[in-house]
C-alpha cells in the first residue's frame, strides 16, 4: 500500500512498499501524488521498476522530444542543425498531443497533413523515424510505458499510400551554357561581395558540399602534396571521425589549387577559413541567380553531382571516384553519377584505355 506524508514545507511524500520493493517520490500537489502512487504500483505488479516523478509528469509527445534532447545532450551527442529542425517541426505539430493518445491514425493524419504542406516521401519517412526513436528512447531508457507500435503500423500505412518512399534520384546536371551565364551575372553584380564564381568553380573541381567548402581552413592544406584536408565529411552512420584528404587538381574543368591560390590573393592572408563565408548566403546568391537568369531546378548541391560525374567522365574509376567524393558506399555514389554518353569517346581514345578482344576470333 503507499502512504502519503504531508511535509512541513507544503510538498507531498509519497511511499510504497510493495512485492518487496520501495519507491519514494515528493510532489508539490497531492493529486499527482496518488497518480505516481497508483502507476507505481500496477508496474510493481507487473514486474518493472517505478518510474521517477520527473518522468511520470512527463503528458504530451512535446515533454518527450525535451527529454530525448536533453537525454542525448548529457551524452554529447546533441541534435545537429537537420535532426534539430525536425524535432522542432515535431514538436510544432504533434507536440500538444498527449503521449497515450499519439495512435496509429493520429500518425496517419499527421502525415497526409505533412504531404499537403509539400514534404516529400523521403521527408516524411524521417518524420516518422524520429517520432519512433523518440518513442522507443523513453521506453528504453526511462522505462516509460509507450509503445512504438502504432508508428511502425502508421509507416506501412503512408507507404502503402505512397507518402513514404524512396525520393526520386536527380539527374540535374547545369549546362557549360548555363555556369558560363551564371558566372557573368556574379561578376556583373557589383553589389556581390561573395566570389561567388570561384566558389561554384571549386565546387565543381572539388565534388564538395557548400557547408564542407565553408568551413575549410588554410591549415587544412597540405601545400608541397596539393591535398586538402577536409574534417568530419557527412556520414549517416558517423558524426564526427570522417576526415579525409582529397587531392586538388584540374581534372574537371577547373583547377582546384589554382582557385585555392586565387582566393588567398582575393583575401590578402592565409589564415582561418579558406572561404569565410556562411553556407546560407552562399545558397541564397546561387537560387537568387539562377531566378534571375530563368535557370529552373538547378541547385547548389547539383554542383557536387556535376563535379562527380566529371571526374568519371575523365576516367577514373568507382573506387578512386570515391576517394574524392567520401562516399563509402559504392551503391550511393552511383546516384550522384551522371555520366554524358558523349564523355566515352575522350576515355576510348585515352592511351590507358585497352582494346577490346575479340572473343569470336578466340
Amino acid at each position: 500500500m503507499a502512504s502519503i506524508t504531508k511535509l512541513p514545507s507544503g510538498a507531498y511524500r509519497v511511499q510504497i512498499r510493495r512485492k518487496g520493493r520501495y519507491a519514494s517520490e515528493t510532489f508539490l500537489r497531492r493529486d499527482d501524488a496518488h497518480r505516481w502512487a497508483r502507476q507505481a504500483e500496477t508496474r510493481v505488479d507487473q514486474g518493472m521498476a517505478p518510474n521517477k516523478s520527473s518522468i511520470s509528469r512527463l503528458k504530451n509527445f512535446s515533454n518527450l522530444i525535451d527529454l530525448h534532447i536533453a537525454d542525448m545532450c548529457e551524452v554529447g551527442k546533441p541534435p545537429l542543425r537537420s535532426k534539430a529542425a525536425t524535432l522542432e517541426t515535431l514538436k510544432r505539430d504533434l507536440g500538444k498531443e498527449r503521449i497515450g493518445q499519439l495512435d496509429r491514425q493520429k500518425l496517419i493524419d499527421y502525415g497526409k497533413m505533412r504531404a499537403e504542406q509539400g514534404a516529400g516521401p523521403v521527408t516524411l519517412g524521417i518524420d516518422i523515424g524520429v517520432i519512433k526513436t523518440i518513442i522507443t528512447h523513453a521506453a528504453a531508457v526511462h522505462g516509460l510505458d509507450v509503445s512504438p507500435e502504432p508508428v511502425d503500423l502508421a509507416r506501412v500505412a503512408l507507404k502503402r499510400l505512397g507518402l513514404i518512399g524512396k525520393g526520386t534520384e536527380r539527374d540535374r546536371r547545369p549546362s557549360s551554357e548555363e555556369l558560363n551565364r551564371l558566372f557573368q551575372c556574379f561578376d556583373d553584380n557589383k553589389r556581390l561581395t561573395l566570389p561567388m564564381s570561384r566558389i561554384v568553380k571549386f565546387a565543381v573541381a572539388t565534388a564538395m558540399r557548400l557547408d564542407e567548402i565553408c568551413r575549410i581552413e588554410w591549415t587544412d592544406l597540405d601545400i608541397n602534396h596539393k591535398m586538402l584536408l577536409i574534417r568530419d565529411r557527412k556520414d549517416p552512420r558517423h558524426k564526427t571521425g570522417n576526415s579525409q584528404r582529397i587531392p586538388l587538381f584540374a581534372v574537371s574543368g577547373y583547377d582546384a589549387w589554382g582557385l585555392v591560390l586565387d582566393q588567398a590573393k582575393h583575401l590578402g592572408h592565409t589564415t582561418g577559413r579558406v572561404f569565410p563565408y556562411n553556407s546560407r548566403s552562399v545558397g541564397t546568391a546561387f537560387r537568387r541567380a539562377c531566378k534571375k537568369l530563368g535557370i529552373k531546378d538547378l541547385h547548389f548541391h547539383d554542383l557536387r553531382h556535376e563535379g562527380t560525374s566529371r571526374l568519371f567522365e575523365a576516367g577514373f574509376a568507382i573506387e578512386q571516384v570515391a576517394l574524392v567524393t567520401g562516399h563509402r558506399d559504392w551503391k550511393m555514389l552511383r546516384r550522384y553519377t551522371h555520366i554524358q554518353p558523349e564523355s566515352l569517346h575522350k576515355i576510348a581514345s585515352s592511351p590507358a584505355t585497352k582494346p577490346i578482344k575479340d572473343f569470336a576470333a578466340e
